[in-house]
C-alpha cells in the first residue's frame, strides 16, 4: 500500500475513492463531523471543498492506496495566522472498515507527524470521539491528553458525546524545531 501526499488535482482525481471512504467511516460509527446515513454525493461535495483548502495552501492531505483503491487517508489543517505558524491541526484521520487492524491509521499518523516536523511545525492537537477506538491510536503514538469537553458533537447517530482533545510536540529531539512552516507548498 502507498502513501503519499496529493495536491488537489490528486483530490479531485480520486474524488470517488474518498467520498467513498467518507461514507464507509460514517456507515462504521466513526464520528468524523457527520451524520448517518451519508450519501456518497455528499461527502464527494466535502471533498471538493478540501481540494479547495488545498489548493489555497490551508490543507494539507495524505492518501493511502493500494490498485487504485482509496483504503485511508489524514489531513493537517494549517494555520492561517502569524502566531500560530508553529502548529497545525490533524484531522479526518480515516481507515477503511476492512483496512482496520493491519496498521494502516498509525502509518498515516506518522506520516501527517513527520511532515509537519520536517516543515518546521512543532506541535500538533487533535480532537477525537472520547472512549473511541482512535483513543488507543493517539495515546500509543505519544499524544497526551489536554482534556474533556462533554456533549461536544453528535456521533453518526446523532447521540452528543465527549471529545478529548490532544496534543503532541514535533520536529527536533525537543520537539521545539524553528522555521517558516511549508507543509502545503
Amino acid at each position: 500500500m502507498i502513501v503519499d501526499r496529493v495536491d488537489e488535482h490528486g483530490v479531485t482525481g480520486l474524488l470517488d475513492g474518498l467520498a467513498g471512504l467518507l461514507t464507509d467511516t460514517v456507515a462504521g460509527g466513526a464520528s468524523v463531523g457527520f451524520l448517518a446515513p451519508l450519501g456518497h454525493a455528499e461527502a464527494a461535495d466535502w471533498w471538493r471543498e478540501r481540494a479547495v483548502a488545498v489548493a489555497a495552501g490551508r490543507l494539507a492531505v495524505w492518501v493511502a492506496r493500494e490498485e487504485g483503491r482509496v483504503f485511508g487517508t489524514v489531513s493537517l489543517a494549517l494555520p492561517d495566522r502569524p502566531n500560530s505558524r508553529h502548529r497545525a491541526e490533524l484531522v479526518k484521520l480515516m481507515v477503511a472498515r476492512e483496512a482496520r487492524g493491519r496498521g494502516l491509521g498509525r502509518r498515516l499518523l506518522t506520516t501527517a507527524e513527520e511532515a509537519a516536523a520536517a516543515a518546521g511545525i512543532t506541535l500538533l492537537h487533535l480532537d477525537t470521539e472520547t472512549g473511541s477506538p482512535a483513543e488507543h491510536l493517539y495515546r500509543s503514538a505519544g499524544w497526551t491528553r489536554a482534556g474533556t469537553i462533554p456533549d461536544y458533537a453528535a456521533d453518526p447517530r446523532g447521540e452528543l458525546r465527549s471529545t478529548t482533545l490532544y496534543f503532541k510536540q514535533v520536529g527536533g529531539p525537543d520537539g521545539r524545531r524553528r522555521g517558516t512552516p511549508d507543509v502545503a507548498g
